[in-house]
């Protein structure tokens, strides 16, 4: 029985300096039906003769050029031109432990299954674990519990008509696997193997975590386009501070009575209303 293929999209804008570390991880991967398409975003470095030199070294990689369009769009990119069934998003500052197509590949035989993502570890600026919630939908309304090397179906891909290239800060993986399980099937945890994160002193993802304007447009932008998921017709800061209340409420002794539990629920989205229109 023929494997099936594996189309792993490395986008890389001015990472030239991890490139060959991230590479190096998909050339030792014990399962060896893959392709690599390499992206670059407009860098002004030297990724090209990098990558020049990869390419001559397995013809199992290949290179896009483009201007800097973000990405998401240069995920679409090498997306488009993959002929794989399966896709992996690999960040050119990442690396993947040696077994990791082998372990996601395994999960994801079953239809139910739509995204698989191995473990997180942090490595560079800081270390430890990525934390990550159980990756149901609920769980992924509040928060992003998926790292960006999820694997997931091509034709998943082409139903969500893509990454969102209007994304421009940042958390487009988010929004893409928001996108994918609203249409039914489960993401999968395995143990067994890891994508190791770099954490930069400055990176795109810790510039948008660090700005307000850019969380909040990023945030709300995703709030709003999956506004029927969250049920909750206002704004992504409110639909939070619903959530706070939801768990303090709990919390609340019994000889509240419900009239009084109520009061207290719509003064403080009340209060909420207020200070975002200030």
């Amino acid at each position: 029985m023929m494997k099936q293929l594996v189309s792993i999209i490395v986008p890389c804008y001015n990472q030239a300096q991890y490139l060959d570390e991230a590479l190096q991880s998909v050339l030792d991967q014990t399962y060896s039906n893959w392709e690599c398409i390499i992206v670059n975003d407009g860098s002004t470095d030297d990724t090209a003769s990098i990558v020049k030199d990869w390419l001559t070294k397995d013809k199992r990689f290949c290179y896009l050029e483009q201007e800097n369009n973000g990405v998401s769009n240069a995920r679409n990119s090498g997306i488009a031109r993959s002929e794989g069934e399966f896709i992996l998003p690999l960040d050119a500052d990442d690396f993947l432990s040696e077994n990791y197509l082998e372990e996601c590949l395994r999960k994801i035989k079953n239809n139910n299954i739509k995204v698989v993502y191995g473990k997180g570890a942090f490595f560079g600026d800081q270390d430890g674990e990525l934390p990550l919630l159980p990756a149901s939908l609920e769980n992924l309304l509040k928060q992003n519990c998926i790292h960006c090397s999820g694997l997931f179906r091509k034709k998943d891909w082409k139903l969500n008509n893509g990454y969102d290239a209007n994304m421009i800060h940042g958390f487009e993986d988010w929004e893409f696997w928001i996108n994918i399980l609203k249409r039914g099937g489960r993401a999968l945890l395995v143990d067994q193997c890891v994508l190791n994160y770099r954490i930069k002193f400055f990176s795109r993802s810790t510039d948008v975590n660090s700005n307000v304007r850019k969380y909040e447009e990023m945030i709300d932008y995703i709030f709003k386009k999956h506004i029927n998921l969250y049920g909750f017709s206002s704004t992504y800061a409110v639909f939070r501070e619903k959530l706070i209340l939801e768990e303090r409420l709990k919390n609340i002794p019994s000889n509240h009575s419900y009239i009084q539990i109520i009061v207290f629920f719509f003064k403080k989205i009340k209060l909420t209303f207020n200070r975002l229109k200030k």
